[in-house]
C-alpha cells in the first residue's frame, strides 16, 4: 500500500516464524488473535506487511485477505481485510470493512470487552480482557461483508 505517509509492501517472510520470534504476553496474544483470526479467514491469503504505517512508524503486520481498498483522494490500493500486529505496549488489531457506512470496529466496539477503539483498529492491552466471541464475530461479519476478499 503506498499512500501518503505509508509505504507498506507485501513480504516473504513466513508468518509462523514472525510469530515463533515474539516473546512474552504480547507473542502469546499474537498467536491466539493468528489462530482466531486463521480460522475464521480460512482459505483468504495471510502474509507479513513491512515498512512505513501511519505516524511513520516501521511496522510489521500480518495481512489476512487480499483486497483492493478505494481511496477517498488517488487510486484504489492493495491492502489486506483484517491485520495484526504486536506494538510496544499492546496489540493492534486493524479491520478494513463497513457495514451501513460505518467502520465495523465501531459498530463492534460496545461487545469487545476492555479494549481501546479507533476507526477501524481495536487496540489490546490484554487478551483476556478481550470478549472472544465478540470478537470472533467481528472477524466473521468482516468477511461477510467483503465477499471479493482473497
Amino acid at each position: 500500500m503506498r499512500v501518503k505517509g505509508v509505504a507498506m509492501e507485501r513480504t516473504e517472510t513466513d508468518v509462523d516464524e514472525f510469530l515463533a520470534s515474539l516473546e512474552g504476553e504480547r507473542g502469546d496474544a499474537m498467536r491466539a488473535l493468528d489462530a482466531r483470526i486463521s480460522g475464521e479467514l480460512a482459505g483468504l491469503e495471510r502474509v507479513l506487511w513491512e515498512g512505513v504505517f501511519w505516524g511513520g512508524t516501521e511496522q510489521r503486520i500480518i495481512g489476512y485477505g487480499a483486497i483492493t481498498q478505494p481511496r477517498p483522494r488517488g487510486a484504489e490500493v492493495e491492502w489486506f481485510l483484517v491485520g495484526l500486529a504486536a506494538q510496544q505496549k499492546h496489540v493492534s488489531v486493524y479491520v478494513n470493512a463497513v457495514d451501513d457506512g460505518a467502520y465495523l470496529v465501531k459498530a463492534f466496539a460496545p461487545r469487545l470487552g476492555r479494549v481501546k477503539v479507533g476507526s477501524a483498529a481495536v487496540s489490546i492491552t490484554r487478551l483476556d480482557a478481550v470478549d472472544l466471541d465478540a470478537f470472533d464475530d467481528m472477524i466473521r461479519r468482516a468477511r461477510e461483508l467483503t465477499p471479493d476478499a482473497r
